[in-house]
């Protein structure tokens, strides 16, 4: 009995060791180290690594889209983190959507009547929160304020008349152009959104984030102006250049370099506007490319 009672005053006095670190002599003498906790197994780790992923695409769906999802399966801190890189899957999902819809919507309907219904699907899926990113950089950046000043009005959720401008110029060059064409709509709506959500990546990785309380900085640390940023948003320019070549071809090529211009040169006002981007920026960049895309599908290039 008495070395039973020994084994067990032995067993209470020993410590956790991690499977990396031999302990030392000194640690071993006088008293039996404990087990190590037993590692996770591959399949466990394997497991873990699938939820992680789907948590943080449903993170990225719940922060760009109006689809509903019970629960709190991907809010937490860490999905959110997480879900920048699936932005682009977010916009592929979307132009997957509204691609039969459009061509539903065109059996049935004038162009016209067709290319305003079918905006009006692109802008439901955010639930129009690229569109008032927008306003709300349009109000800031011609408000011909301080740049503290600027931030102030962009934070205001009421829209100037700027914003307003802003708002009624881009959705009508949108309406006009997808109303100009014929076969090559569908690849301009399916390629909209593509390259919408791809924008936001590369004005991340441009810029850094402006404000210094708060918002997306603290919710997106590691996506702004970083190398990893700079290697993602380089990652989905190459899918987007893929994607856009075997959908149009050449002018699938020139619509990615309009994008990278039109980002580059409104990285370049928002720098000169603000020092950085913040999330309206981010939401205005989206609609512009998108414009751009559809800009692209009507100019009449000869060789093309």
């Amino acid at each position: 009995m008495s070395l039973l009672n020994r084994r067990s005053s032995g067993n209470r006095r020993r410590k956790k060791t991690s499977r990396f670190q031999k302990s030392s002599p000194e640690q071993r003498s006088g008293s039996e180290q404990r087990k190590s906790p037993e590692a996770p197994r591959p399949g466990q780790l394997l497991n873990r690594s699938i939820v992680k992923t789907i948590g943080s695409f449903v993170a990225a769906l719940r922060f760009l889209s109006i689809i509903p999802f019970a629960g709190n399966f991907g809010t937490s801190k860490d999905d959110l983190s997480r879900a920048v890189p699936f932005f682009p899957l977010v916009g592929l999902l979307f132009g997957c959507m509204a691609l039969p819809l459009t061509w539903c919507l065109s059996q049935v309907l004038p162009p016209a009547v067709t290319a305003v219904l079918t905006v009006f699907i692109l802008l439901s899926f955010s639930g129009g929160l690229h569109l008032d990113g927008l306003a709300d950089t349009a109000d800031g950046f011609f408000s011909s304020r301080p740049r503290e000043r600027m931030l102030e009005i962009m934070r205001d959720s009421a829209s100037g008349a700027m914003g307003v401008m802003a708002l009624v110029l881009l959705l009508s060059l949108k309406i006009a152009c997808l109303a100009s064409m014929s076969d090559q709509l569908f690849i301009a709506v399916f390629l909209m959104p593509i390259a919408g959500r791809i924008a936001i990546l590369l004005l991340m990785a441009m810029l850094p984030y402006a404000r210094s309380e708060g918002g997306l900085g603290s919710l997106f640390k590691d996506a702004f102006d970083t190398q990893q940023a700079r290697l993602r948003a380089l990652a989905a320019l190459l899918v987007l250049s893929g994607i856009s070549w075997a959908a149009a071809g050449p002018q699938g090529i020139l619509a990615v370099f309009a994008v990278l211009l039109v980002t580059a040169l409104f990285a370049f006002f928002c720098r000169k506007k603000i020092g950085g981007v913040t999330g309206d920026t981010l939401g205005a960049v989206c609609e512009l490319t998108e414009a751009v895309i559809a800009l692209v599908f009507v100019i009449k290039l000869g060789g093309l």
